[in-house]
């Protein structure tokens, strides 16, 4: 087996796959903590799906199944890093509308549940987010461009794009 036939093996994609969501996730923890960035409900449900992203990936590493266990693991993680996507997709799509046409701002989900809002109002919020969705608190330094569901959004692409490859592979 060559170099980078070792390097491509099964069970290290889905380690690798597993540390980039959870380096995904540390970045939002910091961006959270340290940037003081609250986060919006469409974040939290992309934070969500980053995490069942790498614990499908993490679970296909451990258990290293052959071939046919291979393929589901990763239809089930880049079903999860799609899933994601769609709440990228739909943050995106808020942030976009012109400011006559954003949602109204909800209380905060930690408000929402504490003050025991109907779950009906509160999973309205997750599934299809709020005002607080549609700001733009913060752009990549870099290139002062990119937003952070865009930015998440090219990170399930990525997730999905690997997922897939490894459902499919031969080897």
């Amino acid at each position: 087996m060559s170099t980078t036939a070792t390097f491509l093996r099964p069970r290290l994609v889905n380690l690798y796959i597993f540390a980039f969501c959870a380096a995904m996730i540390g970045i939002a923890l910091y961006m959270e903590q340290a940037l003081l960035l609250e986060p919006c409900p469409l974040c939290i449900m992309q934070r969500v799906f980053f995490i069942a992203t790498g614990l499908v990936a993490l679970a296909g590493a451990i258990h290293n199944p052959a071939a046919r266990g291979k393929t589901v693991y990763g239809v089930l993680s880049a079903l999860m890093a799609v899933i994601g996507s769609g709440f990228a997709i739909q943050q995106i799509h808020l942030q976009m509308l012109p400011a006559d046409k954003v949602p109204v701002c909800e209380p905060s989900l930690s408000y929402m549940w504490e003050a025991e809002f109907p779950m009906k109002r509160i999973l309205k919020a997750l599934f299809y987010g709020d005002g607080s969705c549609a700001e733009i608190t913060w752009r990549d330094p870099l290139f002062n461009f990119f937003t952070i569901p865009q930015l998440a959004l090219l990170g399930f692409a990525m997730l999905a794009a690997a997922c897939v490859w490894q459902a499919l592979r031969k080897n």
